[in-house]
């Protein structure tokens, strides 16, 4: 066998027809013949290029509303024969059948019809291809002989191979395009599974198979000595930063969308938490640093700022409301800088005021599709393996908290928990949150998260409120093995501590409570986040 095999005959059969005439032009003109299929035959013959239909080829018509057109001798015959066994070339000539040496198809856009948040089941199982990915693997199967073409982005390639091997493709060409052709059809294959997995029973599936596409390649990782890539999840629909639209500024950096994801789910499960409201906050290091809720966008912006200035300066900010100018206002005020603004949309005075205050400011309107889907599981890589479990996305509902110390909460207080605990849920643990009201909403005050004891967290966030924290709230993402922490809160003027509860020594805290006047509410669920 020769590394070289000349393009006497080519399928041609695409949903996606970006740059199709061009490359069937350069095929006929080294003398291919083209095969063809439905739509892709009448673009080809609308252009003025002769074209031989699949059914002319097969001597059987599309039928079944074209679900079946391709899988038949015929046509797999063409592409799977070994041109260099006697008894294949037999078979053909039996048979009539002539050898394919190009298929080039792209897949019906599956990906493309669930990734709608008004997608039907029956949309998304018409957009599921059978004839295309049999003649894809075909054709990767056969690569000793047949050039395989899955994507317009290779038509140059394989043009400019034509071009300097007389109509022929090598075998190195070959090779690499069938690894490309099998790794489409098993990313196709897997958003097919993860699509239907969506309703299945089985939370946690015996194999485990994920697909992700890449999008982006970084300029670096978390340091500047990692490498990295941005991928994008096919299954989800929903409001995310990978799906976002980048209104100007450098390129987003590893820890930009981190932390910027961070932020976007924050504001989110304050919405959801607290309909109607206004939401912003300000995430370092995928903290929130600053959070609160209010009546509008611009009293939002300004009370999450006001949670922590210092640590905001350079931070991500997000926004649960598109941003009007005179919120851009707010959050350009002199002393600020963000590196990253998120909000569902930016009306275009605002983009341009914020592009002017900060030069290299990242705007990201990430949509309102609130309701929309995304993953119900989170993975997370280990050495060896992968962990895999639910998302903690549950709504906070203040009916199934319990009061057991101090004076009953009023609604407006139990408002303001909820907001906390969403709060300290976005928190690395150990997490506790300090906030309340102020002025025209609801902030954070202070927070103090990720140490490796519930008291240091306490002391922390307490430093962080100043006089804010007499007459306060605190929230914890878990319950306080000892009363030492809500000792130190209760000294420095908190009235109401939210936790989840669960220790031996609950009793001790409710106690403790009970001697100063503090409300203690116990939640009954753990919010740890490492």
């Amino acid at each position: 066998m020769t590394d070289l095999v000349g393009i006497r005959r080519a399928l041609l059969s695409v949903s996606d027809k970006t740059d199709l005439i061009p490359f069937a032009r350069a095929l006929l003109r080294h003398g291919a013949e083209l095969i063809s299929t439905g739509g892709t035959a009448r673009v080809l013959t609308e252009a003025g290029l002769s074209v031989t239909t699949v059914e002319q080829l097969t001597g059987f018509p599309e039928m079944l509303d074209g679900r079946v057109k391709t899988l038949h001798p015929m046509v797999h015959g063409g592409i799977l024969a070994l041109r260099d066994r006697p008894e294949h070339t037999a078979a053909l000539e039996e048979h009539g059948i002539r050898p394919i040496d190009l298929v080039c198809v792209n897949l019906y856009p599956f990906e493309q019809t669930v990734s709608r948040p008004d997608a039907t089941q029956e949309q998304a199982v018409e957009n599921i291809d059978i004839g295309g990915p049999s003649m894809i693997r075909s054709a990767a199967k056969n690569a000793a002989w047949v050039t395989v073409v899955t994507a317009p982005s290779q038509y140059d390639q394989v043009v400019r191979e034509l071009d300097s091997h007389h109509g022929a493709t090598s075998r190195q060409l070959r090779a690499q395009l069938a690894s490309a052709a099998f790794s489409r059809t098993s990313a196709y294959d897997a958003a097919i599974s993860a699509y239907f997995h969506r309703s299945a029973p089985i939370a946690f599936p015996a194999t485990l198979r994920l697909t992700y596409t890449r999008v982006d390649t970084l300029r670096y990782g978390e340091n500047p000595h990692q490498s990295a890539a941005l991928y994008v999840d096919p299954a989800s629909t929903g409001a995310s930063i990978v799906r976002s639209e980048q209104l100007g500024g450098k390129q987003l950096s590893y820890n930009n969308i981190l932390d910027a994801s961070a932020a976007l789910e924050l504001v989110k499960a304050l919405r959801a938490s607290h309909p109607g409201r206004c939401a912003a906050c300000v995430v370092k290091h995928t903290n929130p640093c600053g959070a609160a809720i209010a009546e509008s966008n611009i009293d939002a912006i300004r009370l999450a700022i006001a949670g922590d200035p210092l640590a905001a300066y350079g931070g991500i900010m997000a926004i649960n409301h598109p941003v009007s100018l005179p919120d851009a206002q707010a959050i350009a005020d002199a002393g600020s800088f963000f590196e990253v603004v998120v909000a569902p949309a930016f009306e275009s005075d605002a983009s341009a005021l914020l592009a002017d205050r900060w030069k290299n400011v990242r705007l990201l309107a990430c949509g309102d599709r609130q309701g929309s889907h995304n993953r119900k599981l989170d993975y997370r890589s280990v050495p060896g393996g992968m962990l895999v479990q639910d998302r903690d996305s549950r709504a906070i509902l203040t009916e199934h908290w319990v009061h057991r110390a101090g004076p009953a909460p009023s609604p407006a207080d139990l408002s303001a928990g909820a907001f906390l605990c969403a709060c300290a849920r976005a928190l690395s643990s150990n997490a506790i949150a300090i906030g309340g009201f102020d002025g025209p909403g609801v902030r954070l005050f202070g927070a103090g998260a990720g140490q490796m004891d519930r008291v240091a967290s306490c002391r922390i966030a307490i430093g962080k409120c100043g006089d804010k924290v007499r007459g306060s709230i605190a929230a914890g993402d878990a319950f306080f093995p000892f009363a030492d922490g809500p000792q130190l809160l209760i000294e420095a003027g908190v009235r109401m501590i939210i936790h989840p509860g669960g220790s031996k020594r609950d009793d001790e805290t409710f106690a403790l409570c009970d001697r100063h006047g503090v409300t203690c509410l116990i939640t009954g669920e753990r919010h740890f986040r490492h």
